[in-house]
């Protein structure tokens, strides 16, 4: 689920923070910058592990600060597809099952993926495992607040970086905003025995 990630990044430590230890200061501005953001085809960025080399320090005319090149190993959240993991229910839409972990929001399950038969209630809006024994069918729900077993079966991820407006855009109307998108996204299933709630399959 979580993994040790190398990277290389320049950062400027500002004059006011000169008397400080510059490891210190290093390790703060790369948490400032990294921490809970998510890096393109990398993961979530959770804290920074350790420096592992620091390259010699420049001050540029007309700006007081230091700028350092930094090798570094970063805490990053990114698990490995097939990998189970146990979060809870955030709630429940049309298009599935939606999962958290408490730090990490961005996980669906879809409809497809869910044990079946299910179906969508909608005056409750849960989803529920119509689950058959010999004595009959029984409604199984997926209550928000649950915990919840699953797989991860996919991941996406989308770039969020600025860009400047097309021309179209730059035509439309104010009111017409895109859908803001999660810059990371995982899918989940739990079409197997022994996912899903955790409640179902507790020894009586």
């Amino acid at each position: 689920m979580f993994v040790l990630v190398e990277m290389v990044d320049t950062v400027r430590i500002p004059p006011w923070q000169f008397k400080r230890k510059l490891n210190d200061s290093i390790a703060e501005e790369l948490n400032k910058k990294l921490a809970n953001k998510v890096v393109y085809n990398v993961g979530l960025c959770i804290c920074l592990f350790d420096i592992t080399k620091l390259e010699d320090a420049y001050v540029f005319p007309g700006d007081g600060a230091s700028h350092t090149k930094v090798h570094f190993r970063y805490v990053v959240f990114h698990p490995f597809l097939d990998e189970i993991l146990i979060g809870k229910i955030k709630g429940c839409s049309p298009e599935g099952v939606h999962v958290s972990l408490g730090f990490f929001d961005d996980i669906l399950i879809p409809p497809e993926s869910l044990q079946q038969p299910a179906k969508f209630d909608d005056a409750e809006q849960v989803w529920v495992w119509e689950y058959e024994t010999e004595e009959g069918a029984h409604d199984l729900y997926m209550d928000t607040g649950e915990d919840i077993r699953f797989r991860v079966v996919d991941e996406s991820f989308v770039d969020t970086s600025p860009s400047g407006p097309s021309s179209a855009e730059a035509t439309s109307s104010s009111e017409e905003q895109p859908k803001k998108e999660a810059p990371y996204t995982l899918v989940g299933s739990i079409s197997e025995p022994g996912l899903g709630l955790l409640s179902w399959w507790t020894s009586s």
